[in-house]
């Protein structure tokens, strides 16, 4: 059940769950021995990764920008809450310099999206905004997070006219069919990285001690998880009601749907955590014990 999405740069409006800065003497080495991602060589002076506790399970996720303009840094999130970051980082302070301020409220965001994302945005640039790669989906997206108070878009609203804006639908569609996880809806702290695939992107091995660091280095050992996340649908039927929802498989509960979109043409596709003991290819799935609305996997390799 392949989802069709343009992949010509769009426009996406949106609001950082949370948008940190970070400050002080100790600020780098304190991010380095807490971010599961390697901070000193950022790629486009951003970095993707995870705030674990220490049992290796997920708090959070974040980008890590280095500040162009101060000697500092921000945390940005689309979907981890400020508060929950502010919580694991502030109770790890011991004698660091360190200074954490919460800008949520006052900065916002556009995502730019599809092929051509960042030669639009080289093209049109955008003063004042923090610009980074960002996590939408299978095909490039920009990240630009700048004040309130100012222009609706930076670069100007002539060069956004021509440009499609994307609606939030549009949006999870692209981020389930490409299996990325929203952190604190499809991924938490009952959780771990690898059963979201996010070892291969969110995970460093080489840099060191971090809270967490242990056990994703068993985890590496060992070289396999119980469960998985994995995108799933239905061609023709209504969005779950309600989510979380159970996952069958003989009458056996062997996962739950964590979220959900409807795919824009009569059917839905989400993200589950399913359980790899009881899930093999070919067995069949449904929402009910009796096998009532039936569940497919897509996209897996």
């Amino acid at each position: 059940m392949p989802i069709n999405i343009s992949t010509s740069p769009a426009i996406f409006r949106w609001q950082p769950a949370a948008w940190l800065r970070v400050s002080g003497a100790d600020a780098a080495s304190f991010l380095q021995g807490q971010f599961t991602n390697d901070l000193r060589t950022p790629a486009a002076g951003a970095v993707y990764g995870l705030w674990l506790n220490l049992k290796g399970k997920v708090v959070a996720d974040s980008f890590v920008i280095r500040d162009a303009g101060a000697d500092g840094w921000w945390i940005g999130s689309y979907f981890s809450a400020a508060a929950v970051i502010l919580a694991r980082l502030e109770g790890l302070v011991i004698a660091d310099d360190v200074v954490f301020t919460d800008e949520t409220a006052v900065w916002t965001a556009v995502s730019v999206v599809g092929e051509g994302a960042a030669a639009w945005v080289e093209v049109n640039p955008w003063p004042g905004a923090v610009v980074f790669p960002g996590r939408r989906g299978a095909d490039g997206a920009v990240e630009c997070v700048f004040p309130r108070g100012g222009p609706e878009y930076p670069m100007g609203a002539d060069a956004v006219a021509a440009r499609p804006v994307l609606t939030a639908d549009e949006m999870e569609r692209r981020r389930i069919s490409a299996g990325i996880p929203a952190v604190g809806i499809d991924l938490g702290e009952a959780d771990l990285p690898n059963e979201a695939g996010l070892e291969t992107t969110a995970i460093s091995y080489t840099k060191g001690c971090y809270l967490g660091q242990e056990v994703m280095a068993r985890l590496k050992a060992m070289g396999q998880v119980r469960r998985r996340l994995e995108c799933v649908g239905a061609g023709e039927a209504a969005v779950p009601a309600a989510l979380p929802a159970s996952v069958y498989a003989g009458g056996r509960v062997v996962g739950e749907v964590r979220s959900a979109v409807s795919d824009g043409r009569g059917g839905w596709l989400g993200l589950a955590m399913l359980s790899l003991l009881h899930v093999a290819a070919g067995t069949r799935l449904a929402l009910s014990a009796d096998g009532a609305n039936p569940v497919e996997r897509l996209n897996r390799s």
